[in-house]
């Protein structure tokens, strides 16, 4: 095969044949960088192409049909591996058969959707509100009975608030309530000294 390798079976095992010059050369699969799993499937395709053969009368046409989709299948993946066309001789009938590498199939192009900066700011300064009201008055509240009560309800709601906002941070819609929520608790930090003088 010139430009290329020929899949077939030698034996039981599948070998590649590529030319060396002017002479073929048979290469076992395990000294081509294939991958395990690929070598090893050639290698059972080989053993059942050869357990088929034996029986031919016996298999029938479907086993051949089964041997020849699955040495063909085999040799697509080869030559998408290695890049070249890929040439098979079908165990069977001795029928040859090339296989060009397919291109990997373009991954589609997200678009970029526009962001929505005024009604994402919206909805920061929405929850950016409402998570400073909550968080100071708390701290306030708890400021009368005792300081350090304050500082910890800070604690416990910037421990617990932290977590989910990080998960959420690049999330379409969420991204927008958690810059919001981030910033109200920066702010409650600094309202805090204020709060417990």
């Amino acid at each position: 095969m010139a430009d290329g390798v020929l899949l077939r079976i030698e034996g039981e095992r599948a070998v590649l044949v590529g030319r060396d010059g002017t002479a073929e050369r048979a290469v076992d699969p395990r000294r081509l960088p294939l991958g395990a799993e690929l070598t090893e499937a050639l290698h059972e395709w080989a053993r059942v192409a050869t357990a088929v053969g034996r029986g031919e009368q016996e298999a029938g046409a479907a086993a051949g049909a089964v041997v020849t989709r699955r040495g063909l299948q085999l040799a697509g993946r080869v030559a998408a591996t290695m890049g070249v066309p890929v040439g098979y001789q079908d165990p069977l009938t001795g029928e040859q058969h090339t296989v060009e590498p397919r291109p990997e199939p373009a991954r589609p192009v997200r678009s970029a959707e526009p962001t929505p900066w005024l009604t994402g700011l919206t909805v920061s300064a929405v929850s950016l509100v409402l998570v400073l009201i909550t968080v100071v008055t708390l701290a306030a509240t708890l400021a009368e009975t005792h300081a350090l009560l304050a500082v910890a309800s800070n604690v416990v709601v910037t421990a617990g608030l932290l977590p989910s906002l990080w998960l959420v941070r690049r999330q379409p819609v969420w991204r927008w309530v958690a810059y919001g929520v981030a910033a109200a608790i920066a702010m409650a930090w600094l309202a805090l000294p204020f709060i417990l003088v």
